[in-house]
């Protein structure tokens, strides 16, 4: 076996680190003109999975992968508000920068902009502690995310701060009558399909919104959910109420088709007035209306209410947890369980429907005719 020598090892050494230098310049901005040393100090400290992206801008690089990953819009929105209030944060003798311009900066120079030990997250946690503890967390979820992403782990000291939790916010029966009747009276013809298929299927505001006429099947009474929370599939099922009311929406969506003149809409089951697909902030401003006539505050009223009303009516009339799990589309079964904290006008009617004990004047007349009974069919003793 050959021996290298000290002088060999270290010149190898050297033309591994230039061909990965060279592979970082050629896939970099074609006008950056940095020597290898200036390479070198750029990347030697990224991990290797960055070598290649070391000259391109972070913010693109780092919502490609959070596409990657499948997570939502929803969350991926979270993420980059969380994002630009961090990496804005200034330190003392910094310059002060714009979010349009932290987001051109290359992940190289964010790899040492963002470094845990130079108390830029100890500046950025003071100026969100004012925030709801639930709020604070998925900040930190975020930023946990970006440093992993760099190469970095949230430091041990960061304590997350304890969320209380909350019952689900009902609607008790009376309330839910109103909704509906005046879900039937509303000039929007939305009104009724919507409020109906929330109230039976207990979906997603986002997943009733991106319904296709195709997913929906009107003989087995079920629809199939594409792409929900976490991109998973599901089916949920209904009952012959929204059937009604999907027929009755027909004509309307029908009509509402021949004006729609996006393509990716076309097959939408739900068309706004403007024959548009609906979006969630649509169906919000419908739920406030509905609200409003139903003289239940706005804040009582949601899809999320709608949703959890589903549920605590499933679970009232017998349905088990995994049944309620896998209707809600809930990845784990403990979010499902949060149904068992029912409220106490829940708990007081259920407590009453099951005892449904006899009165005192019934146990005595029973026991009276039982007495009875029991004397008449006796033998007797001569």
């Amino acid at each position: 076996m050959r021996v290298v020598r000290d002088d060999e090892a270290r010149e190898l050494t050297k033309q591994n680190e230039e061909n990965v230098t060279s592979e970082v310049v050629l896939d970099s901005d074609n006008e950056l003109n940095l020597n290898s040393t200036e390479i070198l100090i750029h990347t030697k400290k990224l991990p290797q999975r960055l070598h290649r992206l070391a000259f391109l801008p972070w913010y693109e690089c780092w919502t490609q992968q959070l596409k990657t990953e499948k997570k939502s819009e929803h969350t991926i929105r979270s993420y980059v508000v969380a994002a630009k209030t961090f990496t804005t944060t200034k330190l003392p003798n910094e310059n002060k920068l714009s979010w349009n311009e932290v987001k051109e900066i290359k992940v190289s120079e964010l790899f040492n902009k963002i470094n845990p030990e130079n108390g830029r997250i100890d500046s950025w946690l003071n100026t969100i502690g004012d925030l709801r503890p639930a709020t604070i967390n998925a900040r930190i979820a975020a930023i946990t995310h970006l440093l992993k992403w760099m190469g970095y782990s949230i430091p041990e000291w960061i304590q997350r701060p304890a969320r209380s939790r909350s019952l689900p916010r009902t609607l008790g029966k009376s309330d839910l009558q109103k909704v509906r009747l005046a879900a039937i009276r509303s000039e929007d013809p939305i009104a009724f399909p919507i409020i109906t298929m929330m109230l039976d299927t207990g979906l997603r505001c986002s997943e009733i919104c991106n319904l296709d006429l195709d997913d929906v099947d009107l003989e087995d009474l079920s629809a199939l959910v594409i792409g929900g929370k976490g991109e998973k599939d599901r089916t949920v099922l209904f009952t012959n109420a929204t059937l009604d009311a999907l027929d009755a929406w027909r004509p309307i969506r029908n009509s509402r088709l021949k004006n729609c003149n996006r393509e990716e809409d076309r097959r939408s089951l739900f068309f706004s007035s403007r024959s548009r697909r609906l979006n969630p902030r649509s169906v919000q401003k419908l739920l406030d209306r509905i609200a409003d006539s139903s003289d239940i505050p706005r804040t009582r009223l949601s899809p999320h209410v709608l949703r959890h009303s589903f549920a605590t009516g499933l679970l009232e009339r017998g349905a088990d947890l995994v049944t309620i799990q896998r209707l809600l589309g809930h990845a784990n079964i403990s979010t499902t369980r949060v149904y068992l904290e029912i409220g106490d006008q829940t708990l007081r009617e259920i407590y009453h429907r099951a005892q449904s004990s006899p009165s005192i004047t019934e146990l005595e007349s029973d026991d009276f005719e039982i007495t009875e009974e029991i004397t008449e069919n006796f033998p007797s003793i001569k």
